[in-house]
This record gives structure tokens, C-alpha cells and sequence, in this order.
């Protein structure tokens, strides 16, 4: 009988230890996510996954407090002539879910050598900090992708962009939005 309390302990040990272990694992992502550190992704395929719903980035926009009166617009991503266009809702910085499968080009070029080049575009109309921020963490979503998709660090620069756009209405959607292009 002793033996069998011994087993029973063991296995309800064993089974302690590992909800234990997973439940520091969760907690020490959730921490490590919160304070804006994401650990490169260990496959491409766990990026694409990834990047399809709201990201860190995308709670920092909504504490800025922008984006009130939020229309129903939603994340996109186009590519145009070479170029990867990241299109915001408006006040948000949610990638569109498709956002690997539009960076295709983007990987083999930096595969090959080149330099992914990222601008964030801001609205003329409204808060300039605000938008100036907005553009920034928008920005900082899209180096987010390449960097969980195995871009080096090196191989992404992120620029200010030549031109500001403006719209008085500010419901612009070339404001809204982030260019990635091979340098």
C-alpha cells in the first residue's frame, strides 16, 4: 500500500511540476510581450500566424488616445510596383493578416543583399504629435513583421518619409500608411 502512495504521489508531483512550468511559461511571454521585447519568430510560418491579429504596437496607438470616432475601415496591405503599401485603420496600427505573403519580394531581396526600407506616412490634419507618433509605432509594426519573418536587423532601416500627406478631412488612406522598398 505504501508503494502505490508513493506512485500516486510521484505522478500527482510530476503533474504539479508541469502545470507549474507551463504556467510560468505563459506568464513569462505575457511579461516579456507587455514591455514591447518579441522574440524572433522560430519559423516564417509561426510569423504569418502571428502578425493576423492585434499586436503590442497596436495598444500603444490606442493609448495615444487617436483614432475617436473610428470609422469602419480596416488593415490592408497592397504591393505596387515593387513596393509593399501597409494600410492602417484609422487611429490603429494593426497589420493586415496577409502581411507576410505581401513581403515575399521584400525577404528574397534582403536575402539577397538589399535593404528593406520602411516609412511610416502621417496625416497633415489633426494633432501632429499624435499622428507623428501614430506613424512611428505603425512603422515599428511593419519592422516587427520582418523581424519575425528572419530579416536581420541590419537589413531593416526605417525612414521618415520625403512628403507628409495631407487630407483637411484626415480620412486619407495614403495618410494611413507604411512603404517598404528595397534599397
Amino acid at each position: 500500500m505504501n508503494q502505490d502512495n508513493d506512485n500516486q504521489n510521484t505522478a500527482l508531483g510530476v503533474v504539479g511540476a508541469i502545470i507549474f512550468g507551463v504556467v510560468a511559461l505563459v506568464l513569462g511571454i505575457a511579461i516579456y510581450s507587455a514591455n514591447g521585447k518579441r522574440p524572433k519568430a522560430p519559423m516564417p510560418a509561426v510569423a504569418a500566424n502571428a502578425v493576423a491579429g492585434a499586436t503590442p504596437v497596436a495598444a500603444s496607438a490606442a493609448a495615444l488616445g487617436v483614432g475617436t470616432g473610428i470609422s469602419a475601415d480596416t488593415a490592408q496591405v497592397t504591393v505596387e510596383g515593387g513596393v509593399v503599401k501597409f494600410f492602417f485603420a484609422s487611429g490603429k496600427a494593426e497589420i493586415a493578416p496577409e502581411a507576410a505573403k505581401a513581403l515575399v519580394d521584400v525577404l528574397k531581396g534582403t536575402q539577397a543583399g538589399k535593404k528593406a526600407i520602411v516609412s511610416g506616412y502621417s496625416d497633415a490634419s489633426g494633432d501632429q504629435a499624435k499622428n507623428a507618433e501614430l506613424a512611428k509605432l505603425r512603422a515599428f509594426a511593419v519592422r516587427d513583421v520582418l523581424k519575425a519573418l528572419q530579416v536581420p536587423d541590419a537589413q531593416v532601416e526605417l525612414r521618415k518619409p520625403q512628403a507628409v500627406v495631407g487630407n483637411a478631412a484626415g480620412s486619407s488612406a495614403d495618410a494611413r500608411r507604411v512603404d517598404v522598398t528595397l534599397e
